[in-house]
């Protein structure tokens, strides 16, 4: 378990998340003696996706799936279970794609869910040459890297979902700004109040089916005649 101890030193604050599971990744492939070859697949809206890998092996593997639309790494992502295939010379769970991925090399896998908010977003993927290179030591370690690459997401959408909130405010306040600018634009020019020149504003945005922002920046910008 040493080597799991490095997801510790993998910072989260500040680096894009495809940096982060690169960096979990080779820590996994690290840390399962079995491993000769690691990938992370995230689905997001319902599209499976190779998020990082560490040698060839596993992103070819992935892909076959990805192609087939089943596999160990899609239906671990989808049902949370742990999938070990023990020989894909003898596993009768994915056929097709187990006589494709014995042609690039594959002889054992071990795909491990990854747990979000109640559900699943992927798995953490192992693959290797030989029958049998998983067991229940591994599994045990790779879920403990599974946790962590749920963590390392969870961040990333909680940053992203700040950054946009930011955005939506300071576009907000910048519609409001261009809004009172063109409101008191019409105060001035025809003496009415606040309330009657934001009913003009609508007015034009309606008729020309356009957002009221848009009417007042073409009128602040001197672009537009909103009477």
């Amino acid at each position: 378990m040493k080597n799991v101890a490095d997801l510790a030193r993998i910072g989260l604050a500040n680096r894009a998340l495809d940096e982060v599971l690169q960096e979990i990744a080779e820590v996994a492939n690290r840390a399962l003696p079995g491993a000769e070859s690691t990938s992370i697949t995230l689905i997001r809206g319902g599209c499976p996706f190779t998020a990082a890998h560490v040698g060839q092996l596993a992103l070819d593997a992935d892909e076959l799936q990805y192609e087939q639309g089943h596999g160990p790494c899609m239906d671990a992502g989808r049902t949370g279970a742990v999938l070990v295939v023990e020989d894909m010379g003898s596993d009768a769970r994915w056929p097709d794609y187990a006589v494709r991925v014995i042609g690039r090399g594959v002889r054992s896998s071990m795909s491990t869910p990854l747990p979000y908010q109640g559900a699943t977003i992927g798995a953490l993927n192992v693959y290797a040459g030989t029958p049998a290179a998983f067991g229940s030591d591994d599994v045990a370690v790779a879920e403990e890297v599974a946790s962590y690459i749920a963590v390392a997401v969870a961040n990333a959408d909680a940053h992203a979902e700040v950054r946009q909130v930011a955005e939506q405010m300071r576009e907000a306040m910048a519609s409001r700004s261009v809004i009172d600018m063109a409101k008191g634009m019409l105060m001035a020019q025809q003496g009415c109040s606040a309330e009657e020149a934001f009913t003009i504003l609508s007015r034009a945005s309606q008729r020309s089916n356009r957002k009221l922002r848009d009417i007042a920046r073409g009128m602040v910008d001197g672009s537009v005649r909103s009477t």
